[in-house]
C-alpha cells in the first residue's frame, strides 16, 4: 500500500509474477494494478484490480477501511485489468453505489451478471460528487483507450485520477526509467488514439493538478510538466528524438549485413543516433516504440513468397494500426530473384499520413557487394538532408 495524501491511499497490487500483459506485451518487471481509496465522510474506491490479484487487493482494502464500509465505487475503466474485481467488491459492500457513465453500465452488464438496480449513479461531463471535504469531478475520455473511459479530478487536494493515462509497464517500485516503459506502454496501448488523448490533455490543462494517480505504474507528484509534455509529443505523433531506427528482417543474415553497413554509412555522414532492431529476434513492441520515438526509419527486409519476410510485415502492420505518421522512411530490399520486398512494404504503408519515402530504394541481390555501396550512400545522404 502507499499513502498518496493524508486521506488518499493506493491499495493496488504489484503483480510480480505476470510476464505477458494483454497476452502480447513482454513484462520483465511485472505490472502494477492501482486502486485508490478516498477517506472522508463518505468513502470512495477508485477502480478495482485484475482478477489475478483480487485477494491481495481485498486485504489491502480491509487494512485501510477497518470497520468502515465503502459508499462509492468509481468505475473509470471497464477493461478487466481494472474492472475485473467489480463483482467481488459488490459482494463485499452490497449497499455501495456504483459511479460511472452510461457506457460504463452497458459494459458492466456484459462482463458481469450482477444486479445494479438502485445502485447506479450515472455521471456526465463535468458532474461532481461530494464525499464531504473532497469533491470529485468527472471528465469523459472516450477512446483513451476504450469508449467508456473517464477520468476524475479531486478538487480539494488537486489530484487527477487518470485511468490508463500516464501509466507504464512494470511494478510501482521497479528500478527503471519511467520514460522508456511509459512510452512502450503508451504507443502500444493508446498510440492509435492521439486525437482523443489530445482532447483529454486540453481538458487537463484547465485544472490545477498537483498529483497524477494512474491505474498502472507510480503515482506522479513532481515535475508534472515533464510527464504531460511527453504525452503532448506522443499524442501529436511528432518525433520525440532526432534519430534513425533501422528495422531489419533478415532470413540468412545477408540483409542484416546490409543494415549494419547502412548504419556505418549514416554515422560516417554525421547521423547522431542510429539504432538497429532485429525484427526476427527483438521484442516487436519495443521496435514499434522506437519507430515512434525517432524521426527517421529505414526498412531493410528480404523478399519472401512473392512478398516481404513476415517479421517485417507484422512490424509494418502494427505501425499502421497504431496510426504511424509524420516520418521519413528509407527502404532496402533483398531478393535472389525477382525482389518483391520493397513493393510489398510500400503497399502496406499506403495511406499513412505525412510519410516521406526517400529515394533511391536500394535493392540487394542475395548478398551486399561493393557495387551496392554507392546506392546506400545516396540513400543515406538523402535521408539526412
Amino acid at each position: 500500500m502507499e499513502k498518496v495524501t493524508q486521506n488518499i491511499m493506493n491499495v493496488g497490487v504489484n503483480d510480480r509474477e505476470i510476464t505477458l500483459f494483454e497476452g502480447q506485451y513482454v513484462l520483465e518487471k511485472g505490472m502494477a494494478y492501482n486502486s485508490y481509496v478516498i477517506l472522508d465522510e463518505k468513502v470512495a474506491i477508485m477502480d478495482t484490480v485484475d482478477p489475478r490479484v483480487t485477494e491481495e487487493w481485498l486485504k489491502n482494502l480491509d487494512e485501510v477501511l477497518g470497520t468502515r464500509k465503502a459508499d462509492y465505487l468509481i468505475i473509470q475503466h471497464m477493461e478487466p485489468d481494472h474492472g475485473g474485481s467489480i463483482s467481488r467488491i459488490i459482494e463485499r459492500f452490497p449497499d455501495m453505489q456504483l459511479v460511472g457513465n452510461a457506457k460504463t453500465f452497458q459494459m458492466l452488464k456484459q462482463f458481469f451478471d450482477v444486479d445494479t438496480e438502485g445502485k447506479e449513479v450515472v455521471v456526465k461531463e463535468g458532474d461532481t460528487l461530494s464525499l464531504g471535504a473532497h469533491t470529485l469531478q468527472f471528465f469523459m475520455a472516450p477512446m483513451v483507450h476504450w469508449p467508456e473511459v473517464m477520468v476524475t479530478y479531486e478538487q480539494k487536494e488537486k489530484v487527477l485520477f487518470s485511468a490508463d493515462g500516464f501509466g507504464k509497464f512494470g511494478t510501482r517500485d521497479a528500478d527503471e526509467d519511467w520514460t522508456c516503459e511509459a512510452r512502450r506502454y503508451y504507443i502500444n496501448i493508446c498510440g492509435k488514439y492521439g486525437v482523443q488523448v489530445q482532447a483529454l490533455l486540453k481538458k487537463a490543462a484547465s485544472l490545477d493538478i498537483q498529483t497524477i494517480c494512474p491505474l498502472h505504474g507510480p503515482v506522479l507528484s513532481e515535475n508534472l510538466d515533464f510527464y504531460i509534455g511527453k504525452y503532448a509529443v506522443w499524442s501529436s505523433y511528432e518525433p520525440e528524438d532526432e534519430g534513425i531506427l533501422i528495422a531489419c528482417a533478415s532470413i540468412h543474415g545477408h540483409t542484416m549485413k546490409a543494415a549494419e553497413k547502412m548504419k556505418e554509412i549514416l554515422e560516417s555522414k554525421g547521423a547522431k543516433k542510429v539504432v538497429i532492431t532485429d525484427l526476427c529476434r527483438d521484442d516487436i513492441h519495443e521496435a514499434v516504440e522506437d519507430a515512434f520515438r525517432y524521426s527517421h526509419l529505414v526498412l531493410a527486409a528480404a523478399s519472401y513468397d512473392a512478398g516481404v519476410f513476415p517479421p517485417m510485415e507484422s512490424f509494418l502492420m502494427k505501425l499502421k494500426a497504431k496510426n504511424y505518421q509524420k516520418r521519413t522512411v528509407g527502404i532496402i530490399e533483398n531478393g535472389s530473384w525477382g525482389p518483391t520486398a520493397a513493393r510489398s512494404m510500400k503497399a502496406i504503408l499506403e495511406g499513412v499520413k505525412e510519410l516521406n519515402i526517400v529515394e533511391p530504394i536500394v535493392t540487394i541481390k542475395s548478398a551486399i557487394k561493393g557495387t551496392d555501396i554507392p546506392k546506400l550512400e545516396e540513400l543515406a545522404e538523402n535521408l539526412l538532408k
